[in-house]
């Protein structure tokens, strides 16, 4: 149970900007244990990021509120994943040799491509907002946040690691098949969960069987995109890296919202 707890805080530490000051020693087993709780941390930042549009939409214009909500979005992982898209779209779009790549993402400094990624990204979801906020801000927006996160797992167990044993994304080598079972059954709970009670709450107490079919297609569009992006990334880069990561998880989340769109 011990063990349990500190790689749920340290998931959650490492993951987002939630406040929780609980003192936990980083080892690789704990990273590596960690994974398990990834899905667990995007219901949770799901969640504040659907109330909180919901919240904002009864106090401001719908514009004003996709924005602010893109906002508190980021603030609520201190853009850790948009760093990583910035420095992996510097790396792959400068077209160099491998090496070259490795070294352009290493580098602190942004470059052009960086900041060409991160603001076309930021524009396409903060126009999916708009378009959720205005057509249907349900419980459905919180699983693309919970299902990215779920791919993150599978990305650090299929893909060899680029960078041998420098950088961050190094101590995820002891990641494996049971904590891709872990982190599955983790995702698949709690969206399980998150439909229920909305059905409960929302639908007059009726269960809706096509709402719950929601979240197959976020399984199955998160696997499948992640896979095509992910196998992409590593032909380029000779694997993934840290940055690599974050980059998947944005461009998941981004892809897996679009998906809410049509489906809501």
């Amino acid at each position: 149970m011990k063990r349990a707890l500190q790689a749920c805080v340290a998931a959650f530490q490492f993951l987002s900007r939630l406040p929780l000051p609980i003192p936990i020693t980083y080892t690789k087993e704990v990273f590596a244990r960690s994974v398990v709780f990834y899905p667990l941390v995007g219901a949770v930042l799901g969640g504040l990021i659907l109330g909180f549009g919901y919240g904002g939409s009864l106090l401001f214009p719908l514009v004003l509120t996709a924005v602010l909500t893109l906002i508190w979005t980021v603030s609520l992982t201190g853009a850790l994943h948009l760093d990583g898209l910035m420095d992996t779209a510097d790396g792959i779009l400068s077209h160099r040799p491998r090496e070259q790549m490795l070294e352009i993402m290493k580098d602190s400094r942004v470059g052009a491509m960086g900041v060409i990624v991160c603001i076309l990204a930021m524009l396409l979801k903060g126009a999916i907002f708009y378009s959720l906020l205005e057509e249907s801000w349900s419980w459905i927006i919180v699983l693309p946040f919970i299902w990215s996160r779920w791919f993150m797992v599978i990305a650090i167990t299929a893909f060899p690691y680029a960078q041998k044993d420098s950088g961050l994304g190094s101590y995820f080598k002891g990641v494996g098949a049971k904590h891709i079972t872990g982190a599955t059954f983790m995702a698949v709970v709690i969206s399980v969960l998150i439909w229920l009670l909305a059905s409960v709450t929302g639908g007059a107490g009726t269960i809706v069987l096509s709402d719950g079919l929601s979240i197959l297609w976020m399984g199955i569009g998160a696997l499948l995109l992640g896979m095509l992006m992910a196998r992409s990334m590593a032909k380029k880069l000779g694997g993934l890296t840290g940055d690599t990561y974050g980059a998947l998880n944005e461009c998941l989340e981004i892809l897996l919202l679009l998906i809410c769109t049509l489906i809501v």
